[in-house]
């Protein structure tokens, strides 16, 4: 027997808020998909919660993941989660009419001149998938209640139906968009490619020009740039992406199809520089946890990256700068940085050569430190001393100018020693 269709009217506001966001020009509608991610990163945490004290609250789906399903023939994106789902009376009151004071709020604030970004911000995140969907169904399965199918294309009303005849989740959500025509969200990634590559960072241009991309790029590997679309905490709870493994291209453990040539080049390159990774270890201390080969970079010089399940640099960045931070968590996510560096790049076949003619030679502690930082900001973390650094980029400026150095200032620098020049050249005259 079918299961009864009840059809509810939204509440005014929200009917309100649907309008505006139908209706108004937006051109950044990628919102949406880090709305709808962080919210069921939300419900995970909520099960995860509950199951502290109730191991049988997981036993409908043990396992607990975020999945997005795109489908070109039906030009659908599909995402579920097995987080805590929703009851019936939960599809209604929180997808449709109970007022929401989050829903005045943000009206308000657009209106004032906020932008269509910050609606998660207050508490109504789920509607921004109107800015690309003209269909919505939210399928859910809570452990106290049957499961039941929301539906609406946001006339002014929604409908809500025991599902008898879907595939069971479970436990979990699932929320299927049915995309206007000129939306395209369904990635096209390369055939035969085992995983999925991302990068995190503050704006499209600056991952773009990341150094971790140099090898990626060369090879024709497609990326997914998580900047605006998908925050730092909700690609983290991501398992697969188009059923692919998601791949961060800025944490240890990249692996890449190279050939036997490469292979064999890269295992030459790694016996030729094993000495030189000693000494830039050596100087940096406790600053990196090692130094080896990299086969990421083309063009730089080297770079930093992170454990494979530490913090990348921008979630690094961005924990930092929360005022009501957890800083207990910063010691064990905040992992140890791997200095990966170019064999086959002109500055480090240059420090090669005077590490092995002179391992202390200061020169080359001047160089390896100088590369470090400048590897610090180019890989996407922040300094913690920028004065040090600019100290650094001055003397180095002056020793190419042959300008004498600063007795006082070069003590002050106690982390560095003083640049030594020969007779009749400086250091850095010998590098040119």
């Amino acid at each position: 027997m079918a299961s009864e269709t009840e059809t509810f009217a939204f509440q005014a506001e929200i009917n309100q808020l649907l309008s505006l966001i139908i209706n108004t020009f937006y051109s950044n509608k990628e919102i949406f998909l880090r709305e709808l991610i962080s919210n069921a990163s939300d419900a995970l945490d909520k099960i995860r919660f509950e199951s502290l004290t109730d191991k049988s609250k997981l036993d409908a789906q043990p396992e607990l993941f975020i999945r997005i399903i795109p489908d070109k023939a039906t030009n659908t994106l599909t995402l579920i989660d097995s987080g805590i789902g929703m009851t019936k009376s939960d599809l209604v009151n929180n997808l449709g009419t109970i007022a929401r004071s989050g829903t005045k709020d943000f009206m308000e604030a657009l209106a004032a001149g906020a932008d269509v970004s910050m609606i998660g911000q207050f508490g109504v995140g789920f509607y921004s998938a109107y800015l690309v969907a003209e269909r919505v169904i939210v399928t859910s399965k809570h452990n106290d209640d049957e499961q039941y199918v929301w539906e609406s294309q946001a006339g002014g009303s929604f409908t809500v139906t025991r599902d008898t005849t879907g595939e069971p989740l479970g436990r979990g959500t699932k929320i299927t968009l049915y995309l206007k025509d000129d939306q395209d969200y369904v990635t096209r990634m390369k055939e035969g490619q085992n995983d999925i590559y991302y990068i995190t960072g503050e704006s499209k241009k600056a991952v773009e020009n990341s150094p971790f991309l140099e090898k990626l790029k060369k090879k024709g590997y497609e990326v997914l740039y998580m900047v605006d679309a998908i925050d730092e905490y909700s690609i983290g709870q991501l398992k697969e992406f188009e059923g692919k493994k998601l791949v961060s291209a800025t944490k240890e453990g990249l692996k890449l199809d190279d050939s036997e040539e490469e292979k064999k080049r890269k295992e030459e390159l790694k016996e030729k520089f094993e000495g030189l990774c000693k000494v830039i270890k050596e100087v940096l201390g406790d600053r990196v946890e090692k130094v080896i080969v990299s086969d990421r970079v083309v063009d730089s010089p080297c770079c930093l990256v992170t454990g494979e399940y530490g913090w990348t640099a921008n979630m690094e960045r961005i924990m930092k700068a929360q005022a009501l931070r957890d800083t207990s968590m910063g010691g064990y996510m905040s992992s140890k940085k791997t200095m990966e560096i170019n064999p086959e790049n002109a500055i480090m076949e240059e420090l090669r050569k005077r590490a092995d003619a002179d391992k202390n030679d200061k020169s080359v502690k001047d160089l390896v430190m100088l590369l470090f930082e400048t590897s610090l900001l180019t890989s996407g973390f922040s300094l913690d001393d920028p004065n040090t650094f600019g100290t650094r980029i001055h003397r180095m400026l002056k020793l190419g100018l042959s300008i004498d150095e600063d007795e006082e200032a070069a003590e002050a620098d106690t982390d560095m020693p003083p640049l030594e020049e020969d007779a009749g050249e400086s250091k850095m005259e010998e590098v040119d």
